[in-house]
């Protein structure tokens, strides 16, 4: 495993922020699984079962915020990163309405500070995670492109929006790649993901754990807004795409240092209902009720991305269409509460070989 993605990752040393996170916790264990020297910087792991704590993996663990300036500049110092996978935030829309403040502290002026953090230490790569929610959404059929406007209805999507144009901004006045290896080192790129799923997500608000914690329960679960349309995809494909940007950044490939999208393809936008449906077929225990409720917040109905740029210039596509998706996620929440297994190892070499037997470019040593 350790020769994916031209075998860059191995003995380099890298700091993922908020590892303690869903989608941070998958990518540790991949980046583990790689050879590389992890280092997880993040506030304690945000519920309880959590993925990080069922991984019990070998790597350097700091509890702190990204708020923590002189804490950040401690770790940084202390390993020296190569690389920063930088993925803490608050990440939920119902939340940001109800503590705007903290939504915009740690998504934006968090963000700036690990970039300071990045700036003061020298490192050599830096993957920043935002979210599809950056871009201004018009409701639109076609997928945005990386050079739409960012925007943000909520303060969730705002905050995204805000630490996009911020990563623009810092790429522009002090990662500029016309003067790489000139006035800096330093090379940052941003990318952009739709909703992902995947065994291991407890967090509040987020469909497939509603469905999942229910069923667990013996409950139906509550389906608020069943018409939403998302590009629903594996945890594991937004993750191969930001090791990809690594890799390219870490092989010192300037070109690299831009805005890039990875979602699925356009089958896998489907609405909420439909999705309820599918994953039924892997747990007949699955059951729901809609609720309208009148003084629901808002939150976009519609929202694509066009991946066009991440396929040619970077080779990549997604590995699992959505049929397959739902399969792997809710069977690993249900080896987890029957069977008190996880299947992270099992989900990550299975979608290791359909990369292979696809032929994608960061499969090659």
């Amino acid at each position: 495993m350790q020769t994916l993605f031209g075998g860059i990752y191995k003995n380099k040393t890298v700091l993922v922020t908020g590892h303690t996170g869903f989608k941070g916790s998958w990518l540790v264990y991949w980046l583990s699984q790689i050879g590389a020297k992890v280092i997880g910087y993040s506030l304690e792991a945000p519920s309880e079962p959590n993925h990080i704590s069922l991984l019990n993996l070998n790597i350097t663990s700091i509890i702190g915020d990204i708020r923590d300036l002189d804490k950040l500049n401690q770790a940084f110092a202390t390993y020296k990163p190569d690389a920063v996978f930088h993925l803490a935030a608050q990440p939920l829309v119902r939340l940001s309405y109800e503590n705007p403040i903290e939504t915009y502290e740690t998504n934006v002026i968090g963000t700036l500070k690990v970039f300071e953090a990045c700036r003061t230490n020298g490192v050599q790569a830096i993957i920043n995670i935002t979210s599809d929610k950056a871009y201004e959404n018009r409701e639109w059929v076609w997928g945005y492109r990386e050079n739409d406007p960012m925007g943000g209805y909520d303060p969730y999507s705002s905050s995204k929006g805000c630490a996009d144009i911020l990563a623009s901004s810092y790429r522009s006045s002090y990662f500029n790649p016309t003067e790489y290896k000139k006035s800096h080192n330093t090379l940052l790129a941003s990318c952009r993901a739709g909703n992902v799923i995947g065994g291991g997500d407890w967090a509040k608000d987020r469909l497939m754990t509603d469905i999942m914690l229910s069923v667990s329960q013996g409950k139906k679960v509550n389906i608020r807004n069943p018409n939403a349309t998302r590009p629903w995809q594996h945890v594991l494909e937004p993750l191969s795409g930001y090791l990809a940007i690594g890799q390219k950044l870490l092989e010192e490939k300037a070109e690299f240092g831009e805005a890039w999208n990875f979602g699925p393809s356009d089958e896998g936008s489907i609405s909420v209902e439909e999705v309820v449906n599918h994953v039924k077929k892997y747990w007949d225990k699955i059951d729901y009720e809609l609720t309208r409720d009148p003084h629901q917040l808002h939150e976009a109905n519609l929202l694509k991305l066009d991946c066009s740029k991440a396929h040619i210039s970077l080779q990549w596509k997604d590995v699992w269409d959505s049929e397959t998706t739902f399969e792997k996620t809710v069977l690993w929440y249900k080896n987890f509460y029957e069977n008190g297994t996880i299947s992270t190892a099992k989900d990550l070499s299975d979608y290791i070989a359909d990369a292979k037997a696809k032929k994608l470019l960061w499969i090659r040593g």
